[in-house]
């Protein structure tokens, strides 16, 4: 896929090994360790992924002409706490997965003990990080906390954790359309949010461009969940890295609307988050061809 003649292969691929890079100066070091936790904290974070939440920071950054050094502790934070729920995603007592990012899951890699500590462990280091990068880099003496707060929402009890939990009762019953939506809104959709429009504001969005991101993110969230249920029903393990037929029944999409009508709700949400970005103009069309790319993805 191309956009004003660039690749976007290698724009996320670069992106991709800036935030890597970041991620890796971010780390505690790996020595002393008592009971491996950094060796554990290390090892979900620094497998190989897309990074499509630090870069979602990068790209809303350079839409709008902010500093990439700005961002880069938002973009850090964001994927070590996507760590942490990825860790707490394949537990026994939730997905009992095996695989995670083409390699064995931290439980098992580890124990599962220890599995849950790094996972708390990435959670810390995600706002220890952010609030030490932003004191003296960024605009104003508050923005630091401000984006703390935003990310500890889109965590909290409105936010993943809620949406993991309300994933966790449905149990084998599939609820209805809207209650489907809203559990994945929080459980995928709130750390999107928070990174699109906390990068926007940090690089200097108006009203109207916020409004724009928040819609664009919440859709493009949606849509990336019923892509993954679509990979976990018929995709190749090989090419996403991870176990297949884990995800809960009940709150799939797939199971709600089977194969073919998730892929065409997939559409639909991609294309309202490209819609959304109206306001934005040409310049978003690095948030467009990110938007088609979740749509399309493989793994």
């Amino acid at each position: 896929m191309e956009w004003m003649g660039v690749d976007l292969g290698s724009y996320l691929d670069q992106r991709r090994r800036w935030v890597e890079k970041a991620i890796e100066q971010a780390l505690p070091p790996r020595h002393p360790d008592p009971g491996r936790l950094v060796e554990a904290m290390r090892y979900t974070l620094l497998l190989p992924a897309k990074r499509l939440r630090g870069i979602i920071c990068l790209a809303v950054c350079e839409v709008l002409g902010g500093k990439r050094r700005d961002v880069m502790p938002l973009a850090v934070a964001a994927e070590m706490i996507h760590a942490s729920s990825l860790i707490l995603d394949d537990l026994p007592s939730f997905d009992d997965a095996r695989r995670r990012r083409g390699a064995m899951a931290a439980h098992l890699a580890f124990s599962e003990s220890t599995a849950i500590l790094a996972a708390v462990g990435l959670l810390n280091a995600a706002y220890r990080h952010l609030g030490g990068a932003a004191r003296t880099r960024w605009i104003g003496p508050d923005d630091g906390s401000m984006a703390i707060r935003a990310l500890a929402a889109a965590v909290g009890e409105d936010g993943m954790i809620a949406g993991e939990a309300l994933d966790l009762a449905a149990g084998e019953q599939s609820p209805e359309l809207a209650e489907l939506e809203r559990i994945h809104a929080m459980k995928t959709g709130s750390l999107f949010i928070a990174c699109a429009v906390e990068a926007g504001r940090v690089s200097g969005a108006g009203a109207a461009e916020l409004a724009a991101l928040e819609a664009w993110a919440k859709n493009l969230g949606l849509a990336f969940q019923i892509t993954d249920d679509l990979l976990d029903a018929v995709g190749d393990p090989e090419l996403t890295g991870k176990d297949v037929g884990r995800d809960s029944a009940g709150t799939s999409f797939v199971a709600f609307a089977g194969v073919e009508g998730a892929r065409r709700l997939a559409d639909e949400l991609v294309e309202t988050a490209v819609e959304s970005l109206s306001a934005l103009g040409q310049r978003a069309e690095p948030l467009t061809a990110i938007a088609r790319f979740v749509g399309q993805r493989d793994k």
